[in-house]
């Protein structure tokens, strides 16, 4: 009789513990009742938010479900543009779920399995946008306008039970081999301005380089002439002096410039002239001064 009232309590605890279940602050429960969606008196899906709530032991099973924002950011997937260019477009998906009954229908609560399909949704849509504009349309300044469009299209398709809250374009590349070749041919474009720009530069260059030699040129035989007048003017100036001084002093000039070329010869230090003694030179020594004079 005791052990059958042990027995008796367990399993009274096991069934209120097994008639309590708990919901988690982010997450909404559903009751599933033979196989149903258990529903209000109002004949909508009992949907249970965050606390302690009772079910019907052995009888309700409870299914949770995330009601957070969910963030669905895939792989970047090859698009077509209207000019049959391919682009490499990397999006990302905010969204939630609205309809807890029909996720769970469809989906049968499983997060990826509701990305699957609503990727699916999702690159159809902007597989649309892009594929009606231009490769300069899409990176020049409509990518918020594909977005917006791609998430209209998202949200008249909502057979899956979640709403799409924003749709946005990541990165918008070329292909590896398109992009190779673009920037290929980008390089060769580079490297003939910069080629131009040389030949351009080497150009103006020899010009002005020309342009000074012949400046130059023309400054030296300038500096030349006036060189050539005015050394003239200075000899003619200098045959005035010496001419008036001879006029003056004959034997006085001839002895200066006797001495002016014995000056010239000697400059090296180490030349030897020889003189006769009844040389004119010697005449200023053995006459005195009077032998300079006339």
């Amino acid at each position: 009789m005791k052990q059958f009232s042990i027995i008796a309590v367990i399993v009274v605890l096991l069934l209120a513990y097994s008639s309590v279940f708990e919901v988690q602050e982010g997450q909404r429960g559903l009751v599933i009742q033979f196989g149903k969606i258990k529903r209000n008196s109002d004949q909508q899906p009992d949907v249970y938010g965050p606390g302690l709530h009772f079910k019907v032991p052995l009888i309700d099973s409870v299914k949770k479900l995330d009601a957070r924002i969910q963030t669905m950011d895939g792989q970047p997937d090859r698009y077509f543009t209207s000019e049959k260019k391919d682009l490499i477009i990397d999006s990302y998906v905010k969204w939630r779920i609205s309809n807890f009954r029909k996720f769970l229908l469809t989906t049968g609560g499983s997060i990826a399995q509701a990305e699957s399909l609503l990727k699916r949704k999702i690159s159809n849509g902007l597989r649309s946008e892009i594929g009606g504009r231009t490769i300069d349309q899409i990176v020049s300044g409509e990518r918020s306008a594909i977005m917006e469009e791609a998430l209209k299209r998202s949200a008249r398709s909502s057979e899956i039970g979640v709403t799409v809250l924003d749709v946005r374009i990541k990165q918008i590349n070329l292909p590896k081999e398109v992009s190779s070749s673009i920037f290929e041919r980008m390089r060769a474009e580079r490297h003939a301005v910069a080629t131009e720009h040389r030949s351009k530069g080497r150009e103006q260059a020899e010009i002005i380089r020309a342009n000074v030699d012949r400046t130059v040129s023309v400054l030296i035989a300038d500096a030349d002439r006036k060189a050539r007048t005015i050394r003239g003017k200075g000899d003619a100036q200098a045959a005035k002096i010496y001419a008036k001084a001879y006029t003056q002093a004959p034997k006085f000039f001839e002895f200066w410039r006797s001495l002016q070329a014995y000056k010239t010869s000697f400059e090296s230090g180490h030349d030897v002239m020889v003189i006769k003694p009844d040389s004119e030179f010697f005449d200023v020594f053995k006459k005195g001064p009077d032998a300079l004079q006339k």
